[in-house]
């Protein structure tokens, strides 16, 4: 790896940096130039993963081994320099946050853009956020990157106007600040059993951490896990989630779907790396507790998708559902379950985000009391007044069988979030119960999940069939609900890319274990930061 293509790992951190900087000096009303610059921003980092795929498997040979990519900011070595790793893992969390982004994006210039100031700076700023989390080989680096996340996703989760969403955001705020203190805490308590926060120089360490001090070890990785399980939405501190996500508007909601997996991501590399066989006293460390969390998670989901009456608080409530089930199959462990928990991450995760574009539409023309909490078409004047009214003069296409569309969508993330056969949903969760299968001798614990699973996917077919009749199939004397293209464009594009995980599952599951390989292999991985290649020189 040599030129630029050596600087290409940086890439999806710098650029929506760079670009949500160039865009606060440009004033609100040029929205225009404010959109087409996102977008070609968000479409670049997509062609970037896309890129990073290609370096990491070795010209998208994707059951081939190959060696995880590091880049030293700054050209100091690690453990000394701050370092950004990608890998199979990183790179496959990049490209599905990329995807999940541009569509989001795509929906919100139909008006959501309009409805606060600073949404595409914002925006990029928590895209670049996200990606960092993903690509950073350093702990205290992680913190900086949820940091900046967190920052974006406030002023996000409040772009509007409404007292529920006011509301919400506060409760969403003072959360993740608490949380925040409790990462900061772990990461001391780590930092004093090792000497080191760099994830390679740590996976070296921890084995050889003397006895006297593994408590203090063992203190600061759960107090560190606690802030990663409270952003993934684990029960019993997953009591924000369904009501920030629902108050949010629908692109925010959307783009939200991913924020949790980020908590997932952060729990994965941490548990294979650092307390994996060969993690000495701390082997397995929490594996239980991430089982019975997870299993505890899915029931809470599955009761709150049953008794939920809106269509936003049944999608909180799934990703919830989906939050558990990946804990749960990560504490469980093994190659093949990890092969279908990433395959379960990926499609989960892109349809409850086309169904949080699906819902506003759906129940656009419904009676306040009976759908998701309204928000109305956004007016600006030229001096930008920042509140939501309805506009009678919005301009919109009625196009001719708009339920039809709108049903159609909505039936497809129905089979896919309730697991039914032959989308990808079905075929994630019956890899993972084929996983779970796999051993001589199956665990109680794995009973359990499978039936929770199977459980939590009829609940999730009732839930919303039932929201389904009650919003498209009753009749109403309302007009159908008005559609743009541009809303229309990013649902189908998120609903094909499910149907590409179904049509494509074969080489793409072969990508899931060889990446679920990988993750068993901490030695490549600290192989690839000890000897990065400074600028300039050739790597390997």
């Amino acid at each position: 790896m040599s030129g630029w293509m050596q600087h290409l790992i940086v890439a999806p951190i710098l650029l929506p940096l760079a670009v949500s900087g160039l865009l606060l000096a440009f004033d609100e009303r040029r929205r225009t130039l404010k959109r087409l610059v996102s977008l070609a921003t968000v479409a670049a980092l997509v062609g970037i993963a896309v890129m990073l795929l290609w370096l990491v498997t070795d010209g998208f040979g994707l059951d081939a081994a190959s060696a995880p990519r590091a880049y030293l900011l700054g050209n100091w070595p690690a453990p000394f320099g701050i370092v950004l790793v990608a890998d199979r893992l990183s790179v496959l969390m990049l490209l599905l946050t990329s995807v999940l982004g541009f569509t989001a994006l795509f929906y919100a210039i139909a008006r959501w853009d309009r409805s606060g100031p600073r949404f595409h700076v914002l925006f990029l700023l928590l895209l670049a956020g996200i990606n960092g989390a993903f690509l950073t080989g350093d702990i205290f680096n992680l913190f900086v990157f949820f940091e900046v996340l967190l920052a974006a996703s406030y002023g996000l989760v409040l772009h509007g106007s409404g007292i529920e969403r006011t509301s919400a955001s506060l409760h969403y705020i003072a959360i993740n600040i608490a949380t925040s203190l409790l990462f900061l805490i772990g990461v001391a308590m780590i930092y004093a059993a090792t000497g080191t926060l760099n994830m390679a120089d740590l996976a070296e360490r921890i084995p050889e951490v003397p006895s006297e001090d593994l408590a203090i070890l063992q203190g600061g990785a759960a107090i560190l896990g606690t802030a990663f399980l409270v952003k993934s939405g684990i029960w019993p501190l997953s009591f924000w989630l369904s009501r920030t996500y629902a108050a949010a508007a629908p692109p925010v909601a959307a783009l939200f779907a991913i924020m949790t997996k980020v908590g997932i991501y952060v729990i994965l590399r941490l548990t294979s790396l650092l307390f994996g066989n060969a993690s000495g006293g701390v082997a397995g460390f929490a594996d239980s507790w991430l089982i019975w969390a997870g299993l505890a998670t899915m029931v809470y989901g599955t009761i709150g998708i049953l008794s939920a009456r809106t269509l936003s608080r049944i999608a909180g409530h799934y990703i919830l559902v989906s939050s558990g089930t990946l804990l749960a199959a990560i504490g469980i462990g093994g190659h093949a379950v990890t092969a279908a928990l990433l395959f379960y991450l990926v499609s989960s995760t892109l349809a409850v985000g086309a169904l949080y574009l699906i819902i506003e539409p759906v129940g656009r023309n419904v009676e306040e009391e009976d759908k998701t909490p309204r928000i109305l078409e956004p007016v600006f004047d030229d001096e930008y007044t920042g509140a939501l009214e309805e506009d009678e003069d919005e301009t919109g296409i009625v196009i001719p069988g708009t339920i039809a569309i709108l049903g159609g969508g909505f039936i497809f993330c129905t089979l896919l979030l309730s697991g039914l056969p032959p989308l990808s949903g079905f075929i994630a969760k019956f890899a993972i119960i084929d996983a779970l299968f796999g051993p001589a001798v199956i665990t109680p614990t794995s009973w359990l999940l499978i039936a929770i699973i199977i459980c939590s996917g009829l609940a999730t077919l009732i839930g919303l069939t039932r929201a389904g009749i009650d919003l498209l199939w009753t009749p109403a004397e309302d007009s159908p609900p008005r559609l743009s293209v541009i809303e229309v464009a990013p649902i189908g594009l998120l609903l094909a890319a499910c149907l590409a995980l179904m049509v494509c599952a074969g080489p793409i599951f072969l990508y899931m274990e060889t990446t679920a390989v990988a993750l068993g292999d901490r030695s490549a991985y600290i192989e690839a930061v000890r000897h990065a290649p400074r600028a300039g020189e050739a790597g390997p």
